[in-house]
């Protein structure tokens, strides 16, 4: 089938797509890191300081919000690659997120613990910045990347560059909500401290849509999960019929997937071959009656390549599990370590604990920079590939700093308590150990630097790996593996809480939270070999006579 991938989605018109697109488009994730980060980063002392409401309320809210956030991306690629586009997704679920207003707080006659009416408009305002929040993050991904194509000479830039400057605003937007918004709300204001982002959410609403002449704007090809159920169902009611060996048998129909195939049709793999049954014509089919078939009993190649690439993905989306579950530490166990230690700065300053993840955040965005512009072009000497290393390999990298990130902060665990030892303060918690806060940079830094290895190159590999009518829906993998690799950290912390005396409730100096660290460390030892492993044998989607596969320096199956 002939590649229309060009004429098709741009009707013709040279300034459609590119690199020019991507302010209108990158603004939109700026702001709605802005208003999602700015207010979820101190929502627990809005909930206690401003609705007073109690600790542990509020901490279910928080966790309950965070869930449903990392799970609402799901339907929003689902509406974007089915009904709606990722443009009208994007620009619908912009304008739901102009409505987080929380519940006011003023007086002293107000600020009691929230009534019914208060706490169902927090709740209402919260579940509207969820689903909002879950139609931008697969979205904007997706819809940026296909601003590019990888064959059109008038596209010098190429996919791989805008994920690395789509994570580079997304951690400055991170960088600004975690510093100056959550300053401004606690010495401030929260009307203010919220007003900024909605602000910027109106206004990015008009920039977005001023950005319309320019995008690269792909029609929704109907339901993936329609199509993924439909193959399985058709399957399985073909499990008694024996495989053909030869796959040229197997149903194609190049006009019928003509709108979910614009970058062209998905070549036969050897994988699965149990949904292969889905592709094989029998008498009860009647395809040569009828010019559609009845897809829960007849589905073509591509619709069955289509489920395989999911398949395929799944076992590199399990390994991002635990490294999600690692960056978690950052915010609990890191930070009860730093309200330990001496804070200072320098004589009058002091650096609250949860600014820590300042350096993270700093040191991801200098080496997404430093790859960009020095390592990429260091490593093609050698490799030969305009991107350096293809995104298995980045990703391997990013698993292998986070074992370092995760094996310093035991060290340093270590030293923490040896100075509190020495000084006589294991049995006073509340005092501080003579031991700067500052020896925490380095576990930091290197799960920032960690970050803009695994993240970007595991952001990518969803979107690369995925059918072109797919990507929004892959992508949403991505953010349903954080989610998972923040439950996995409540079942992990909950279990060693439970068997053994590593992470005491009160006093972290009377725990061994360095022996945690050494088993998590262990942990992603053994994840990183299995991620090893199945980046090894992974099947890369063949496509265009495998020109993508040649362009990654790989054949058919991944190298790390």
């Amino acid at each position: 089938m002939e590649n229309n991938s060009i004429s098709a989605s741009e009707n013709g018109d040279d300034h459609k797509g590119g690199i020019k697109a991507l302010p209108f488009i990158i603004v939109n994730e700026i702001c709605e890191k802005l208003a999602m980060v700015g207010f979820s980063k101190n929502m627990v002392n809005y909930l206690t300081n401003e609705l007073h409401m109690p600790l542990t309320k509020a901490a279910n809210t928080v966790t309950n919000f965070s869930g449903t956030s990392s799970l609402t991306p799901l339907l929003g690629a689902l509406i974007a690659d089915s009904y709606a586009g990722k443009f009208w997704t994007i620009t619908v679920s912009t304008a739901i997120y102009l409505m987080l207003r929380p519940p006011p707080c003023e007086g002293n006659q107000v600020c009691q613990e929230a009534n019914g009416i208060q706490t169902a408009i927090l709740y209402l305002a919260l579940l509207l910045a969820a689903l909002g929040s879950g139609g931008i993050r697969p979205c904007v991904v997706a819809f940026g990347a296909e601003q590019f194509v990888e064959e059109d000479p008038r596209h010098p830039k190429k996919t791989w560059v805008f994920f690395n400057w789509y994570y580079f605003a997304l951690g400055a937007a991170i960088l600004i909500a975690s510093t100056l918004l959550v300053y401004i709300q606690d010495h401030v204001g929260w009307s203010l401290g919220i007003g900024i982002p909605t602000i910027a959410m109106a206004l990015s609403i008009i920039v977005f849509l001023i950005g319309y002449p320019l995008y690269r704007n792909l029609d929704p090809a109907g339901s993936p999960y329609t199509r993924v159920l439909q193959v399985c169902v058709s399957a399985f009611r073909k499990r008694e019929i024996p495989l053909i060996s030869d796959p040229k048998l197997l149903y194609v129909n190049e006009v019928l997937d003509a709108s979910i195939s614009t970058d062209g049709l998905l070549h036969h793999t050897k994988q699965f071959k149990f949904l292969d049954k889905a592709a094989i014509v029998t008498e009860e089919d009647g395809v040569k009656s009828s010019e559609n078939p009845n897809f829960w009993r007849l589905n073509t190649v591509h619709r069955v390549e289509e489920l395989k690439c999911i398949f395929r993905m799944l076992p590199i989306w399990a390994a991002g599990i635990l490294f999600a579950t690692s960056n978690a530490q950052q915010n609990t166990f890191s930070l009860q370590q730093g309200n330990t230690m001496d804070k200072h700065l320098n004589k009058s300053f002091e650096i609250p604990s949860a600014s820590m993840s300042v350096f993270a955040l700093t040191s991801m965005l200098v080496m997404i920079v430093l790859y960009d512009r020095v390592l990429v072009h260091v490593v093609h000497r050698f490799t030969g590939l305009d991107r350096g290393i293809n995104f298995l390999q980045r990703m391997a990298i990013g698993f292998f700093i986070s074992i370092l990130a995760t094996l310093v902060a035991g060290l340093v665990e270590v030293k923490r308590k040896h100075a509190a030892s020495a000084d006589g303060l294991i049995d006073s918690p509340k005092s501080t150990i003579p031991i700067s806060v500052f020896w925490l940079v380095p576990q930091y830094s290197l799960h920032g630097i960690a970050e803009a290895f695994m993240v970007i190159g595991h952001l990518e590999f969803f979107y690369n790996q995925a059918s072109e009518s797919m990507r929004s829906t892959a992508t949403a993998l991505f953010w349903t593996s954080i989610s998972a690799g923040d439950y996995t950290s409540t079942i992990l912390v909950t279990l060693v809480h439970k068997y053994t005396d590593w992470l005491p409730n009160k006093d972290l100096n009377k725990g061994k939270l360095d022996y945690f660290y050494w088993l998590l460390t262990a942990l992603q030892a053994l994840n990183f070999v299995y991620y090893l492993i199945c980046a090894k044998f992974y099947t890369f989607k063949a496509l265009h006579g495998q020109k993508m596969e040649h362009e990654q320096g790989v054949e058919l199956t991944g190298q790390v």
